[in-house]
């Protein structure tokens, strides 16, 4: 039997021939791994471009509806001082209606009364 025998391997050269083709593996794998992360990457980047691109006139729109507001409720709370200065206002007039009138409404009722009754009175000694 003729035996070729190319090379004698010994196992310290076995495991550098295992060792480097798990190595290659491996970086094949990393480099995989890298590359589906960068096209990962490039879409997260492009969906927070969009983002920014709808988000940011939604921001200054708001901040127009804000300073909006602000100055309606402002407005609104001019109205309401206004309204609480009208209502206080009726309120010490009324109250100085009444002072002044009731004594002499009631007086002239008290007046009325007595004179319809003195009418009668007189309706029937006749």
């Amino acid at each position: 039997m003729n035996v070729l025998v190319l090379a004698d391997m010994t196992a310290a050269d076995l495991a550098a021939v295992v060792v480097t083709g798990c190595s290659v593996v491996a970086v094949v794998a990393v480099l995989f791994a890298l590359q589906r992360t960068l096209a990962t990457l490039r879409q997260v980047r492009d969906a927070l471009d969009q983002l920014v691109e709808h988000t940011l006139p939604l921001v200054d729109e708001l901040s127009a509806t804000v300073d909006a507001a602000n100055v309606e409720l402002e407005r609104v709370d001019r109205l309401v001082g206004s309204a609480e200065s009208i209502s206080a206002t009726v309120d010490a007039t009324s109250r100085l209606a009444y002072r002044a009138l009731s004594a002499p409404v009631i007086k002239t009722v008290a007046m009325t009364s007595g004179a319809s009754k003195a009418a009668k009175r007189l309706r029937k000694e006749r």
